[in-house]
């Protein structure tokens, strides 16, 4: 009776160890915020909040990414609690195109497109039948041919997403050559000009304000966000990580380490 009742005694011990240890894992993965960026300048900017979040209890794992896709399937399927490195139009493009559930909880800075060349110094005497280079991906490639056309350079379909099929008016006879985002600056060899984005040129040693030949201007639509799951929106972590990027640290440090090439959204 005694060898039962300890053998009993001493498995209601490791039943009671093993949820102890499972609560306590539990507990620790729910004070892990993983958040999916771009290596510039979204990393750089996480890594700001980081004090700020352990005040709070928190820890950030940021895993970096060199794609526009993987963040978003991989932030749909849970292995992310948020992304940081797209804007609103390029999120509600993903959200059709693949039928993801992901939204937005706060709005952090403003990435401005910009033209560059290692064969000219200007926009102004563009010759015929230049190559210009841009992303091919729906809401970038939209934001590089309307620069192109404020510029004078071509005239494109009064809409919001266009492509090089949308352009109405090429009289230097353009010739646009559609790349991924992140390729963009190696065909700057290849190509008259390129339009490039500001995380892919900051990679590339490349200043959007002194190196870009125009740019867009700083009123541009396209602020960067963190996104999250529709489920997972409201979650307490989230929400911490939402005050902390858009905290007084964050903005001074983008203001004075991008001086102007990026601008915070708040």
């Amino acid at each position: 009776m005694k060898l039962k009742k300890l053998v009993g005694l001493t498995l209601v011990g490791i039943i009671s160890t093993s949820l102890f240890v499972g609560c306590s894992k539990n507990s620790q993965e729910d004070k892990i915020i993983k958040v999916g960026a771009s290596p510039t300048p979204h990393t750089e900017i996480l890594e700001v909040t980081k004090p700020i979040l352990e005040k709070e209890g928190y820890t950030l794992e940021i895993v970096e990414f060199d794609d526009y896709v993987l963040p978003n399937t991989s932030l749909a399927e849970g292995e992310l609690d948020a992304n940081y490195f797209q804007h609103i139009p390029y999120l509600e493009g993903m959200n059709s195109e693949k039928d993801l559930k992901l939204t937005y909880t706060t709005k952090v800075h403003i990435e401005p497109i910009g033209v560059y060349s290692k064969k000219h110094k200007s926009l102004d005497k563009i010759e015929n039948g230049a190559k210009i280079s841009v992303p091919n991906d729906g809401t970038n490639e939209a934001r590089a041919l309307q620069l192109l056309a404020k510029n004078g350079i071509i005239e494109v379909a009064d809409k919001e997403l266009i492509t090089a099929k949308d352009i109405t008016k090429n009289p230097k006879n353009i010739e646009i050559v559609e790349v991924d985002a992140a390729q963009v600056p190696s065909t700057l060899e290849d190509v008259d000009f390129a339009v490039i984005n500001t995380n892919f040129a900051l990679n590339v040693g490349l200043n959007p304000t002194k190196d870009a030949l125009v740019i867009e201007e700083s009123d541009s639509p396209y602020v960067n966000i963190l996104a999250t799951r529709e489920d997972n929106k409201d979650n307490e972590k989230i929400k911490v990580l939402s005050k902390a990027l858009n905290s007084q640290e964050v903005k001074d440090f983008i203001e004075e380490k991008y001086e102007g090439s990026i601008v915070p959204a708040f």
